[in-house]
């Protein structure tokens, strides 16, 4: 399988990311410049983790407007699996790709060690190989993580099964102690935790490889979308 890793101006978990899907897992990983219009022969795209162009303004406010995401919005209209970390994360809320909003943490005060999350269905393409309860250790390095939504939003993503991680030890202030989310279609997930720092032995954790490995199961079903 083919994954996209697209690069903004001050990404620094784009070759993690690489690292997991092509070394860790021994598949397809190509980098998508921010200024590119088009996502190239791609299975999935991985919007990585770090400060995208600088997080001036907002988080991913800026980045939402790069060329790659038109390409990415288009992707996702038709199908295509993305998934958001961190950054990525902020960057699919502030395109309206994802509801709600990512705002300060709760304590003003960077985060960064590991969280333990719960798999909250597994009724998605990102955790069809996991089990439902199942928990995962991975890490976190934020400082604006606390997810944001109004009652509304906050229940059709309970009332649609939406909700696909939460914390077990919310780190952030995040409501109902959300970790991470899919669209309406279930082929766009953000998430705040890093499963691609969870994913080499070597790091002393491998629980990360679980939201990947089902991403290459559905893929692996499915009939690719191509860019």
């Amino acid at each position: 399988m083919r994954f996209g890793v697209v690069v903004f101006p001050g990404s620094n978990c784009d070759h993690d990311a690489w690292y997991a899907v092509s070394k860790n897992l021994g598949h397809s990983a190509q980098f998508i410049w921010h200024d590119s219009s088009s996502l190239g022969e791609v299975d999935a795209v991985i919007l990585p983790g770090g400060f995208s162009y600088g997080d001036y303004l907002r988080c991913g406010a800026i980045a939402k407007f790069s060329p790659v995401m038109t390409a990415v919005r288009d992707f996702a209209s038709r199908g295509g699996l993305v998934v958001g970390i961190c950054n990525g994360f902020q960057v699919l809320v502030e395109s309206g790709l994802l509801p709600g909003a990512l705002l300060r943490n709760r304590e003003l005060k960077f985060v960064c060690r590991p969280v333990t999350i719960r798999v909250e269905t597994t009724n998605s393409p990102f955790t069809c190989r996991a089990s439902k309860g199942q928990t995962l250790i991975v890490p976190v390095a934020h400082g604006e993580g606390c997810y944001f939504a109004d009652d509304a939003t906050l229940a059709s993503l309970k009332r649609d099964d939406r909700v696909i991680f939460r914390y077990m030890d919310n780190p952030n202030g995040s409501l109902d102690d959300i970790a991470g989310i899919c669209n309406q279609s279930r082929n766009v997930m953000g998430m705040m935790p890093h499963p691609e720092r969870a994913a080499d032995a070597l790091l002393g954790c491998t629980d990360g490889r679980v939201i990947f490995e089902s991403m290459l199961q559905f893929l692996s079903a499915k009939k690719p979308v191509l860019a």
